[in-house]
């Protein structure tokens, strides 16, 4: 995303609308859903089926940036990775609103929660957990523990997930994840993996009769860019962006 790439070295917006029905499996219907994605994206031309039955189309990601777009059982799902904008990801997502309920028979009841998800990724050759409590701190009441036991972290994802509101529909998240283990810390050994920091914003239960599938989305992307642009900006992301440069 160009406002916010220069922060980690990937970034992405995926999206999920999950159904309490299957949604059909049926081949015309599944492959008609996807080709109106590749009509609008053409480089969307790599289709297959998991082994658990999912249903993916995404294009190459040889160059970096890919949209792709996925049918679950119960879940239509979709993102963007490395987007020249937002603008440009929440395009995609709405045009998946629009195709679910003419195309896979998606209506409001039928809605359990939809999902809105931007994560950033920063490539790290070291122990994952030292530096993330290193730049964005561990909570006071637990820095007696750590400074006296000088020990090695070995298990440090600090998450928060928030209700706004008193109905608890809609909720906020926001979290790490590392991927150092205690195989890593005793040899010594690190691969460069990704950490990745996500903030997801979640609307819960059925759509009221006034409300319709975009209109929430919007509410969520509104909600999720307030929260990336007042607090993890500066608090998350730049602090393990700048621990992580000077190592």
């Amino acid at each position: 995303m160009s406002q916010y790439g220069s922060y980690s070295d990937d970034c992405y917006v995926n999206f999920n609308l999950n159904t309490e029905m299957d949604l059909p499996t049926q081949r015309e219907t599944v492959l008609h859903y996807f080709e109106q994605f590749q009509k609008r994206y053409p480089a969307m031309k790599n289709f297959y089926c998991r082994e658990r039955g999912e249903f993916v189309l995404e294009e190459d990601k040889d160059g970096g940036h890919y949209r792709w777009a996925t049918v679950e059982a119960r879940r239509a799902c979709g993102g963007y990775v490395n987007p020249s904008s937002i603008e440009q990801a929440m395009e995609q997502h709405h045009m998946m609103l629009d195709l679910l309920p003419h195309l896979l028979s998606v209506s409001r009841l039928d809605c359990e929660s939809m999902n809105l998800t931007f994560g950033f990724d920063f490539n790290f050759r070291g122990n994952h957990n030292e530096i993330v409590a290193e730049s964005l701190g561990v909570p006071p009441a637990l820095e007696p523990i750590v400074n006296g036991c000088h020990g090695t972290a070995v298990s440090y994802e600090p998450a928060i997930q928030l209700a706004l509101g008193r109905d608890c529909r809609i909720q906020v998240r926001v979290g790490v994840e590392t991927r150092t283990n205690a195989y890593h810390v005793r040899t010594g050994e690190f691969p460069e993996e990704q950490i990745s920091v996500y903030l997801a914003a979640r609307r819960y239960g059925s759509l009221e009769p006034s409300e319709s599938f975009p209109q929430v989305l919007t509410h969520l992307h509104d909600v999720a860019m307030d929260l990336i642009d007042r607090y993890l900006l500066e608090h998350v992301l730049q602090p393990l962006q700048q621990a992580i440069a000077i190592r």
